[in-house]
């Protein structure tokens, strides 16, 4: 039975670029502190680890398929240099008007990610930096934590539909508290 971990990109992995902004080349991909760390204790620990990202930049033309294929490959170099990886990538590159059912907050990628597991999933979580992402957890039946490392902040708690289950400053205390209590 596999514990799965799915993680949204910009803001939860890397510094998030802002609203309405996008991550557009190599040099603008910045891991944020301790994410590295996090899912190297996470994968030790049994966790399955994917990322699920909208990446609505690509439909938008700010940048290409072949940019997010080199963000991935420096990702997947960089956590292979600390001898960790993750078990699968899965974008929607599509925009709000497309109307697919890969955009987040449905659950399209999430599906993808288990189909490509050969386990039964006894539990989830999807980590994420906004609350699309939050809702996207809740659609899905994973428990939702959200990061105050990107997107969203405290200060728009009033206009939540509801609470998220977990919230935490950044990836690594959402990792230490995993592992704390599920691993």
């Amino acid at each position: 039975m596999a514990k799965v971990v799915f993680l949204d990109r910009d803001g939860v992995l890397n510094q998030y670029p802002g609203d309405g902004n996008y991550v557009t080349c190599l040099k603008e991909f910045k891991l944020l502190p301790g994410t590295i760390e996090s899912i190297k204790k996470l994968k030790k620990a049994g966790f399955k680890i994917f990322i699920t990202s909208n990446q609505s930049g690509v439909a938008k033309g700010k940048y290409s398929k072949k940019t997010l294929r080199q963000i991935d490959r420096k990702l997947k170099f960089k956590l292979w240099l600390h001898r960790t990886s993750i078990d699968g990538i899965y974008y929607c590159i599509h925009s709000d008007q497309d109307n697919c059912l890969c955009r987040k907050p449905k659950t399209g990628l999430l599906n993808k990610a288990i189909t490509s597991l050969k386990e039964k999933v006894e539990l989830s979580f999807f980590i994420g930096d906004s609350f699309t992402d939050i809702n996207t957890a809740k659609n899905f039946g994973a428990q939702s934590i959200l990061l105050l490392s990107g997107k969203e902040n405290l200060k728009n708690r009033k206009n939540w539909d509801f609470e998220p289950d977990y919230i935490f400053d950044n990836l690594l205390l959402a990792s230490n508290f995993l592992l704390n209590n599920y691993a």
